[in-house]
């Protein structure tokens, strides 16, 4: 093994710690005349695995971890007043906002558990929960996220169901719902489960100061999850949500072009508010999502240590990123929602706040505890 110098030690040398344990990256020291912020990722050979030398300067740790307790804050508040305004308004306890709850609930989880793990961490330099907690930590954040990617799947076969093929939405219960949202979340168990057990593996990231799936040893096992995640976890809920929201556009301009709207036995009004909230969250969970899975991609198929810098730590921070900005959409996009927000902030009682469900309504629309 050659040293950093370059030079070849002489005779025979202990194991170093990127041979015990190839688990840590630092930067590359950029050349004459290129720039540092451009520079990829090099496996160091003079820090530990867990709590040793990180890759990235501490200005950078502290501004990493100024934006996560900030960030962390807001989600956590948004997301427990999200849970609040459900509990205090039975009306709005529908089997179809039953699954926001639940995506409210994974927003809780990463900003109660992931956020603080993360923020302390980068105040400390480097990861400081040692191994167990990396291993907790990593699980975590991937059981929330791809519980989330299956609760946006039931979301979109619910809008489906109610506004393309009403006939089969009214005939579905809410034991029916309850059941596609335990397999949501079954699913995500499963696959924040297998680097646990030895199918790839979790690991400290780049930054040192977080830990995410082990990318930057892109063997066979780490390939092979990569692809099965992708494409269980990644294509086939887009391929499902594609589907249903092209034909709920298409249902929707074929009742607008016929006039016909009236006759359909749903709110209309209430539908389209939820639908265009749906489709907007999916969109926003994309966009939080790609750059990770692009540097997922870029390491199973390029070379990790040319993944930039700033990539591999941009990346993990977009992927929570979606955990405060969901409660902005609900409020935004959903006016019996924006309606039952606005009541709790002026402390107003439930007889005061007007939520329409006075129509007749599909199963989807119906309150759970009826």
């Amino acid at each position: 093994m050659w040293s950093l110098t370059g030079q070849k030690p002489a005779g025979r040398q202990q194991a170093s710690p990127r041979e015990a344990n190839p688990l840590w990256w630092s930067r590359v020291p950029p050349e004459d005349g290129e720039m540092g912020i451009g520079s990829g990722l090099n496996i160091s050979d003079d820090v530990a695995p867990y709590g040793g030398k990180s890759a990235f300067t501490q200005l950078e740790h502290n501004i990493v971890a100024g934006y996560l307790i900030t960030a962390g804050v807001i989600s956590l508040t948004s997301n427990l007043v999200v849970l609040l305004m459900f509990v205090k308004y039975k009306e709005l306890r529908t089997a179809t906002n039953s699954i926001i709850i639940h995506l409210a609930i994974t927003d809780v989880g990463v900003a109660g558990i992931g956020y603080p793990m993360s923020a302390a961490s980068d105040i400390h330099g480097s990861w400081k929960f040692g191994y167990t907690g990396c291993q907790i930590y990593a699980a975590l954040n991937i059981f929330f996220g791809m519980a989330s990617i299956g609760l946006l799947t039931v979301v979109a076969i619910d809008r489906y169901l109610t506004i393309c093929r009403p006939d089969i939405g009214q005939k579905i219960t809410g034991q029916s719902y309850n059941s596609l949202i335990l397999a949501a979340w079954l699913n995500a168990v499963f696959w924040s489960s297998m680097p646990i057990v030895g199918w790839a593996g979790y690991a400290p990231d780049p930054t040192g100061a977080t830990c995410t799936i082990n990318w930057r040893q892109n063997d066979a096992s780490f390939i092979s999850y990569t692809m099965a995640v992708i494409a269980v976890n990644f294509v086939v809920p887009l391929s499902v949500m594609f589907y249903c929201y092209y034909h709920v556009s298409l249902t929707v301009r074929r009742y607008k072009a016929t006039n016909c709207l009236d006759s359909i036995n749903i709110d209309w009004s209430d539908q389209m508010d939820v639908t265009k909230m749906s489709i907007v969250m999916i969109v926003m969970f994309l966009v939080a999502w790609s750059p990770y899975s692009m540097v997922c991609l870029w390491a199973s198929f390029g070379d990790p240590k040319t993944i930039p810098a700033p990539m591999a730590i941009v990346a993990p921070l977009f992927a929570k990123s979606s955990t405060f900005y969901n409660p902005c959409i609900y409020v935004i996009a959903n006016k019996n929602f924006r309606r039952a927000i606005i009541g709790m902030i002026r402390c107003q009682t439930r007889q005061r706040i007007t939520i329409n469900t006075q129509v007749p309504m599909t199963t989807s629309q119906q309150p759970l505890t009826q």
